[in-house]
């Protein structure tokens, strides 16, 4: 398959939310990343992959750790929650990176989303007709038992990412 498009989400994928500082709003100041994501992030936008985050959070947070660790640049567009006004799984919020990275519906199936919990980021992702892919590193968000939350591939770190990814476009 020619992946045309990558989708994350942020926590729990990119950065780590027990080691989020907030500050009085919410807004995370600072946060870790999820260990080897920042290199695999670095090396699939070299490969020149279209990069989208999906994330239910605020703007401020977004911006706060992706400067912090080197990442916003790659990102060639932001759909978060507050500023599309609603949360995942609601289609709209994929949707909105999608017509931002100018995906044509009938090439939804070659985006990848890689997202931590199944009942927003997998069950968005299969209801719209992406791949999705369950970033299963912690058991923070238990497995719930829908079929329609059951992900197209299921990762648990950041290296099984990158050979998942080169297997999908027949590198491997």
């Amino acid at each position: 398959m020619n992946i045309v498009a990558l989708l994350f989400d942020l926590g729990d994928v990119i950065m780590q939310e027990k080691t989020e500082v907030k500050d009085e709003e919410w807004n995370t100041l600072y946060a870790d990343l999820v260990d080897g994501m920042g290199d695999a992030l670095r090396a699939l936008k070299a490969r020149g992959y279209k990069f989208g985050l999906v994330a239910d959070t605020r703007p401020k947070t977004v911006w706060n750790v992706l400067h912090q660790h080197g990442l916003y640049d790659l990102f060639d567009t932001l759909a978060i929650s507050e500023e599309v006004g609603v949360e995942k799984p609601d289609p709209r919020i994929f949707r909105a990176a999608l017509d931002a990275l100018h995906i044509a519906p009938q090439d939804y199936s070659r985006v990848l989303i890689v997202g931590n919990r199944l009942d927003r980021d997998v069950r968005g992702a299969n209801q719209v007709g992406l791949v999705s892919v369950w970033f299963h590193w912690n058991d923070r968000y238990l497995p719930d038992p829908d079929v329609e939350d059951k992900p197209t591939y299921e990762v648990s770190n950041a290296q099984e990412l990158l050979e998942l990814i080169a297997r999908i476009e027949g590198d491997t």
